[in-house]
């Protein structure tokens, strides 16, 4: 192969011309690069949603959950399925397995939706078509709400349609939803005592209104050339001519006005609600096209809204709940002023080392270089976010090193008389291939996140991608525009032929390093005191998974009783929240009623409809603030609603885990899994540090249960669905038909007055419509007795059998400590047989995101170990070397401790990429020692001449990375890294510097020697 660095000086124009072009190419790049907060992950959930009205939970488990989980665990794909079954309604929750990409799931879908069709068929009668949701993770990162005093919630719908109108033709737009929309409805009330006056039949207004509103085609008829439609009057199309319809027997017949009441209203109780700052309106969201620009897509629908002002009607307010593209930029923003320090902070750092002239020249390499990963970043539609412009601040460090290497060995050949172009040549010929090697080798020990399936792996790749891009193109720079701008550039120092060696610190460390192989089981046995404090100090790390996002949003999730009216808890969440509106640095309070919002943001976990609950998103002045603000927030409630169970939760970086610590029981009978529920329960209770104790199958509830009679009910022609219908009707109402207005159906709800369904006590004045005798009879003729039961209100499935989580969350502090608390005694529950025991919560979680790396990672040190081997071609220079890779052990447990940082999964992330770091610095000092062995320097001469002559550029490297991260410090997703990395290469490089020799010389039996110091 050629020298590259011929080929550069010899086309030095060319050369010129490239550079020329990736600084170009780089800008251009860097302007066009998709811009998010977070990375992407993608969800690979579907959820099932499948009505059986009128179903108890249990029958609905039995009859409908189990049967289309049966068929869907057929498919090999699937990874885990676990379902929530509640009165009438089923929800089955289906994960497909991690190795699946985005590109792959659309097909799944389409399998899971036959494996549905065909379990469609084996539903009983009364279930509805079940409905499977494969958009589950589509994010609306743009979130308005509209309010307006004095408007209807249809005056507002409308707006809103118009606004979706418009907007879906802005730029990157994918789609537009609502939330907290209110059906309009059409409510027929007839008084009970009038109908049966007048002989007037439930079912016959029912008829009559069902005949008016169906739509039949009436035949066409020639007419001379033409052949023209024939459609009828006598449309329905407003509660006038509702009233206006004719009812009862042909001789009897009255107008339905004249007997009931026709009115417009809204569905009631609601299934959601949406309040802004008090203010009652609906949620309206934008998500963005895949690849899309977010900053780019904020800009486009802004720019549309400010078009739309004068057509806004006046009292109407658009409020933003989030809107994405401000926090991007923000977001980017920070990390590229971040990014702009850190090569600040390395290019004094290599001036002062190196000398202003050399610090700027290997500066001007390291931007080449961060311009060339932005061009292939563009290349292979990397974003800039957090993960990648993080990825792009770790690396600094590394991006010198190459051209340190060589830049460093330049200088040194011309400080003892050599050419430049020839000291060029030759520093590259010696180097090219260990610097490859020593790359590589950096780029695997990030490999195992950039190969790791699942949520987590996905969300970190970018961090992979743009790392191993970025460092191979440092390389390639080293070996081409390195050595010639070295001898364009570089400033030698006239050391008028004196050895560049022959100074105080280079002799003070020849000597230290002569002392400690002199001495080296005294090197070796201190060195192992430390590691093994360290490994004691390690144990000693607290545990954790994600930190949480600085975006200045938190989240209270109120649950009261469960059974609760939706007005109760709406009566609540209306106090709640115009206190909480109060308190100082609140900038915005968004209350979602009964159900959780539109999914904002990827971590979002949704609560499926429950009249319970409400969900408060608090916007603050800045994320500083939020833990006095929710400190407040969480005081208020817990004095003020003491039957409620409110939690606080922030937002994450990666998947969401509300509650840190879990214990799920699984087993086949409901008693038993209440039984340990409640054990468990105890437990989590005795331990000091624990709060929001609770099951996800929450309280049992009372069920009224009037007891049909079926001899009465055959002797009174009353079946048990007539009386079923009649409850229905008089309680809640049926649907007797739909009114078409423009592009929206209305349906017409026929119940009974208010006063007949105002309370449970009106149900024993019920009258029952008889088909046999068509008469209204009493309830009392067909049910002997009503009473009321205990149900449990939600039923939880995983894997096709019943389960049972018990959670909580800590008061203060991390959850690992809090469950290890807790272990033993939970662990030593008394198991069933056919019962397990799980733990889940956080500790899933991060096993989830830790399994993967574990398995991936041996594979990626069988690779580094056979680089080094196939670079040395020894096994013993390759054992020496990586022994040295523990010693980080050291830093990292002192960095860790002095800092607080937990030792979380980018705390592992840092560790794993730090042995690439403390290898590649090992494989410079080993390769050094092999040439001057080559030269024919005695072997104790040239460990302690190689040694030498790499402390340079081995400090100047581990420095350059330690000091570029000290921006990350403050950000608390990198902030454990950044320690690990820092702690670990800062004790382990002078370790290292003293190490390796020892145990080469150990390996190699080379014995010290005085006449060499």
């Amino acid at each position: 192969m050629m020298n590259p660095a011929i080929f550069a000086l010899e086309k030095r124009t060319i050369m010129i011309m490239l550079t020329t072009l990736v600084v170009g190419a780089g800008i251009l790049s860097y302007q066009k690069l998709g811009r998010l907060e977070d990375p992407g992950f993608t969800i690979k959930t579907a959820l099932i949603v499948t009505k059986y009205p009128g179903a108890s939970p249990a029958e609905v488990e039995e009859e409908v959950t189990d049967v289309i989980e049966e068929h869907i665990q057929s498919m090999g794909e699937v990874k885990e399925i676990y379902s929530t079954s509640e009165e009438g309604i089923s929800y089955v929750y289906v994960d497909m397995k991690d190795h699946y990409t985005s590109g792959k799931l659309p097909q799944i879908w389409d399998e899971l939706r036959k494996k549905v069709s065909q379990a469609e068929l084996s539903l009983p009668e009364g279930a509805m078509k079940p409905f499977v949701n494969d958009d589950f993770g589509d994010v609306y990162g743009v979130y308005f709400a509209i309010t307006g005093k004095g408007y209807s919630y249809a005056d507002l719908k409308e707006y809103a349609d118009f606004l979706k109108k418009e907007l879906l033709l802005c730029h990157d737009v994918a789609k537009i939803d609502f939330w907290g929309t209110r059906q309009e409805i059409i409510f027929v009330e007839t008084d009970r005592a009038k109908m049966a006056e007048l002989g007037i039949t439930p079912d016959s207004i029912t008829r009559t209104l069902q005949t008016q509103l169906f739509v039949r085609q009436s035949g066409k008829v020639e007419a001379g050339n033409n052949y023209l439609r024939i459609t009828p009057t006598g449309e329905i199309s407003s509660e006038k001519a509702i009233a206006s319809l004719l009812v009862g027997p042909p001789e009897k017949t009255i107008r339905l006005g004249d007997i009931g009441r026709i009115y417009r209203g809204y569905e009631d109780p609601p299934r959601n609600g949406l309040w802004f700052n008090g203010e009652p309106g609906i949620a309206l969201g934008i998500s963005t096209i895949e690849g899309g620009n977010v900053i780019s897509m904020g800009e486009s629908v802004s720019e549309k809204l400010h078009q739309l002002e004068s057509r806004k009607p006046e009292g109407i307010n658009l409020h933003k709940i989030y809107y994405q593209s401000d926090l991007v930029e923000s977001s980017v923003n920070t990390f590229v002023n971040n990014l702009v320090q850190a090569v600040v902070i390395v290019v004094v750092l290599l001036m002062l080392f190196m000398g202003w002239q050399s610090g700027l020249m290997i500066g001007s390499i390291l931007l080449l270089t961060i311009l060339g990963t932005f061009i292939t970043m563009a290349l292979f539609d990397i974003d800039l976010q957090k993960m990648s412009l993080g990825a792009l601040i770790l690396a600094l460090g590394m991006l010198v090193d190459n051209a340190i290497v060589i830049a460093d060995g330049i200088l040194v050949r011309v400080e003892r008389g050599d050419k430049r172009e020839h000291a060029a040549v030759e520093v590259v010929k010696e180097n090219i291939w260990p610097l490859f090697g020593a790359t590589l080798i950096a780029i695997l020990a990030f490999a195992a996140i950039g190969f790791a399936p699942g949520e987590v792996g996905e969300y970190c790749r970018s961090l992979f991608d743009v790392l191993a891009l970025s460092l191979f193109i440092s390389w390639i720079l080293a070996v081409t525009i390195t050595p010639l701008f070295c001898v364009w550039f570089l400033k030698i120092p006239d050391l008028h032929n004196k050895d560049p060696f022959d100074k105080p610190f280079y002799n003070l460390y020849r000597r230290m390093l002569h002392l400690g192989l002199t001495h080296r089981w005294s090197t070796i046995g201190i060195t192992s005191v430390l590691l093994i404090l360290a490994i004691i100090g390690f144990g000693t790390l607290p545990q954790a998974f994600f930190p949480d996002s600085t975006q200045p949003y938190f989240f209270v999730n109120y649950w009261k009783p469960q059974g609760t009216h939706l007005d109760k808890t709406r009566q609540d969440m209306a106090i709640a929240e115009e206190q909480i509106r109060q308190i100082d640095g609140v900038k915005n309070v968004s209350a979602f009623l009964g159900e959780g919002g539109m999914r904002f943001i990827l971590p979002y976990k949704y609560v499926t409809p429950n009249s319970s609950f409400f969900q408060l998103l608090i916007e603050t002045d800045n994320h500083a603030s939020i833990g006095r603000i929710s400190s407040e927030v969480d005081r208020y409630l817990s004095e003020n609603f003491r039957d409620a169970e409110p939690y606080l939760t922030r937002i994450t970086n990666g998947p969401p885990v509300d509650f840190k610590v879990e214990a799920r029981f699984r087993g086949p009978d409901t008693a038993v899994l209440h039984r340990l529920a409640a054990q468990a329960t105890e437990i989590m209770q005795s331990t000091p540090n624990t709060r929001d104790i609770r099951t996800d199958w929450r309280q049992q509830v009372r069920v009224v249960r009037p007891v049909y009679n079926e001899s009465q009910g055959r002797n009174a022609g009353i079946t048990k669905l007539d009386l079923e219908a009649s409850l229905q009707r008089n309680f809640n109402g049926v649907t007797a038909g739909t009114v078409r207005e423009g592009d929206e159906l209305v349906p017409i709800i026929f119940r009974m007055p208010r006063k007949e369904r105002a309370t449970v006590n009106e149900l024993k004045n019920v009258q029952v419509w008889s088909s046999g005798r068509q008469s209204f009879l009493p309830l009392g003729q067909v049910v002997s007795a009503i009473e009321t039961e205990w149900e449990w209100p939600i039923v939880q499935r995983r894997d096709r059998m019943q389960a049972v989580t018990v959670q909580c969350n800590a008061v203060s502090g991390l959850a690992e400590p809090l469950r290890q608390a807790m272990v033993k005694e939970m662990e030593s529950i008394e198991l069933p047989d056919g019962y397990t025991m799980q733990w889940a919560g956080e500790y899933l979680e991060s096993n989830k995101g830790t399994g993967p790396l574990a398995q991936i990672f041996p594979l990626c040190v069988l690779g580094m170990f056979f680089i080094l081997v196939w670079q040395f071609n020894s096994v013993k220079k390759a054992t020496a070397i990586f022994l040295t890779v523990p010693l980080s052990l050291i830093g990292v447990t002192a960095g860790l401790l002095i800092t607080g940082q937990a030792f979380g999964f980018m705390a592992i992330l840092g560790f794993l990429g730090l042995s690439g770091m403390l290898i590649k610095n090992a494989i410079v000092l080993i390769e050094q020692l092999e040439l001057d062995l080559r030269k024919g320097k005695e072997p104790y001469r040239a460990v302690l001449d190689s040694a030498v002559s790499r402390l340079r550029p081995v400090v100047m490297a581990a420095s350059t990375t330690i000091l570029g991260m000290l921006p990350l410090i403050t950000d608390p997703l990198y902030a454990a890294m950044a320690t690990t990395i820092m702690g670990g290469l800062f004790a382990a490089t002078f370790l290292t510097l003293g190490i390796v020799p020892v145990l080469y010389t150990l390996f190699y039996r080379i014995q010290p020697d005085d006449k060499y110091v």
